[in-house]
């Protein structure tokens, strides 16, 4: 008999050999696409002999909606052999915006797109069977043998039986898990379509890769689809090219440029951040962006993280770029002795790292190959735990609120790879639901989903659109003051090892900045604007006084433009607006005789005979406060344009 343990720990005895389907059925869930059996993805296919934990996997989950876009990606690989046969598929992954896949063939015409469509449409209407099928290695090295891209991956694999899936006449080199059938990719749609060179090395031959999106129902797609609409007018690679904030180019693909512009707000993020840290008793540091191979040996990242890392060669010995700050840090806590007093200890660095992404996953400053973390790492006893935790939810809670962001909140688990003795970890994960539930903040559970050092709390904000993004988290480390040999002198004179949390908020600040760029669609709030004010001339004649309000606003720290130019009033009323500067200044005969200005809003309203001093007292009070909303005084005449 096999005893299967779900979720919120109950169990059940069910006869050896039996589906996950099949004790989905028996106990009455439904939808489900996947299952997740002692932390293993699983189709819904594998039995299960003796005791096992179960967990059921919905669209809903991320891990559910992976194996639905992967699964989705098959389908388009199906569609596009059924109508070109000649076609060599490569690899087609689900990524954060849905799945791809790359193709050698001839570029593909939008009447092929369609074709391919349409096609992917009546694979879903059979209800192909999708099946696992374990092969030896030469078997597959000959089922593949007229496509070289597939014999590369196979002969790179070290397992002697290779995966494959199968649906209808369609086979495809795989790891799996996948859906049950193609009649659950009930609603698919192709999205775009580009180049992309084969290990994204530009002396390889450029393949086809068409992207895609799939829902379990039309609906779903529909919303999906009217978001997108939206989307791309704030798409914030646009809105940054149009504002001149950041550029990329093919000498640092996933390399973001930052502009000056672009720098403002990053400096004005940083000060934001920089103040409230010191309030909240941080202390910062910076640590060298290139360390030696043994220092990642020590802290685990070779053995967990090799493969997101960059690596070079100094003096003959073997360094890497990080990937992340804390061994860095924690080089820097033993520099001297260190005593409970110190405690709760809180350390924080603006770190550049660099992580190596597949060139099919960038995508502008929400997936590039180096960015900043605000990390920071806080030393504490363990009875100082749950507080800290508590009083980073705090910190995370007023920079959110700052940017007008809803959020919700998930723990996750030990993972498969998890490094250390399982009881720290349920010590760890125990902290971490305390602090929560001592907070009444509500949490989803992720399990199996914690980094390999320790568990987390993961912070999901919500933007105007309704779409969510990881940017904060906080974990709770008990493995690395192990394996760095951490100590500090405890009240009892003795030696104790300290707990340690690892946080970011921004996360990613290039990333950070990017969801704010769409969440805003380029209207920033004055405080973070590149440019606060701007000042239109109506004629020659007006430029002095212009200047004037040009000096002056300039000496109370504004960031002030004066537009002089030969063009109409209207020309740069417009030129204003497309830059998304906040307040529009007119100066022309009325207002230079009753030193006044005339404030056009980027919310549609235009204000007349506006007192420069009472503005610029407005203004000020706004910036200093980092407020989201300006408005002028309700004294001041308005009309609505």
């Amino acid at each position: 008999m096999a005893k299967i343990t779900f979720p919120d720990g109950s169990a059940r005895e069910y006869t050896d050999g039996i589906s996950a389907a099949e004790i989905a059925k028996s106990i009455g869930i439904r939808d489900v696409i996947a299952a997740k059996i002692d932390g293993q993805l699983s189709d819904l296919t594998t039995t299960l002999s003796g005791n096992a934990k179960i967990i059921f996997l919905k669209f809903d989950s991320d891990e559910g909606k992976e194996i639905f876009r992967h699964s989705a990606a098959h389908l388009l690989a199906q569609a596009v052999k059924r109508i070109f046969p000649e076609a060599l598929l490569a690899i087609g992954p689900a990524v954060e915006e849905g799945f791809y896949y790359d193709i050698d063939h001839e570029p593909f015409k939008p009447e092929d797109i369609a074709k391919i469509e349409a096609e992917m449409k009546k694979i879903v209407s059979e209800n192909l069977k999708i099946e696992r099928e374990e092969i030896p290695k030469k078997k597959a090295l000959e089922l593949f043998k007229g496509n070289p891209y597939k014999l590369e991956m196979i002969r790179e694999l070290p397992e002697d039986k290779i995966s494959i899936y199968k649906q209808g006449e369609f086979f495809d080199l795989c790891r799996g898990p996948h859906v049950p059938s193609t009649g659950i990719l009930k609603a698919v749609k192709i999205t775009k379509i580009a180049g992309a060179y084969w290990h994204a090395d530009a002396k390889n031959k450029q393949l086809q890769r068409i992207y895609g999106i799939a829902f379990p129902e039309k609906k779903m797609l529909d919303e999906y689809l009217k978001m997108l609409e939206e989307a791309e007018q704030r798409d914030h690679r646009k809105i940054g090219k149009e504002l001149d904030l950041f550029s990329f180019h093919e000498e640092g693909p996933g390399f973001p440029f930052f502009h000056s512009k672009g720098m403002i707000i990053m400096n004005e993020l940083i000060d934001f951040w920089r103040e409230e840290h010191r309030k909240a008793g941080y202390l910062e540091i910076k640590t060298p962006i290139i360390l030696s191979k043994s220092l990642w040996e020590q802290s685990g990242h070779w053995d967990h993280y090799k493969e997101n890392m960059y690596f070079t060669k100094i003096d003959n010995r073997e360094f890497a770029v990080k990937p992340m700050n804390c061994p860095g840090g924690m080089l820097v806590y033993k520099t001297q002795p260190r005593s409970y007093k110190d405690f709760p200890m809180k350390v924080a660095e603006l770190g550049l790292v660099h992580r190596h992404e597949l060139s099919g996953v960038l995508s502008g400053l929400f997936r590039v190959r180096c960015f900043t973390q605000d990390d920071a790492h806080i030393y504490v006893t363990e009875e100082q735990v749950e507080k800290e935790v508590e009083n980073v939810i705090k910190l995370i809670d007023r920079f959110y609120k700052k940017f007008g962001f809803e959020y919700h909140v998930e723990l996750s688990t030990r993972p498969e790879n998890a490094m250390g003795e399982v009881s720290l970890w349920e010590k760890a994960e125990a902290n971490l639901r305390k602090a929560l539930e001592d907070l009444k903040m509500p949490y989803k559970v992720n399990e199996g989903q914690g980094a390999f050092y320790g568990p987390k709390i993961d912070f999901h904000i919500k933007d105007c659109l309704g779409r969510t993004w990881q940017c904060g988290t906080v974990q709770l480390d008990f493995q690395m003051p192990i394996k760095f040999d951490l100590w500090y002198d405890g009240q009892d004179g003795k030696k104790h090892r300290p707990a340690m949390l690892h946080r970011v908020i921004y996360g990613s600040m290039e990333r950070f900045l990017g969801i704010l760029i769409e969440h805003y669609a380029g209207k920033f709030p004055l405080w973070l604007s590149p440019v606060q004010i701007r000042i239109l001339t109506v004629a020659d004649r007006h430029d002095e006084y212009a200047q004037g309000l040009n000096k002056q606003m300039e000496d109370a720290g504004l960031r002030v433009e004066v537009d002089s130019k030969a063009q109409t009033i209207a020309y740069k009323v417009r030129d204003a607006q497309l830059q998304r500067i906040p307040l529009i200044l007119t100066v022309g005969d009325r207002e230079v005789e009753g030193k006044t200005v005339s404030v056009r809003t980027l919310d549609g309203k235009v204000k007349f005979n506006v007192d420069p001093e009472k503005l610029l007292k407005a203004v000020c009070k706004n910036v200093a406060a980092r407020e989201r909303e300006f408005e002028l005084s309700k004294q001041q005449n308005s009309t609505n344009l």
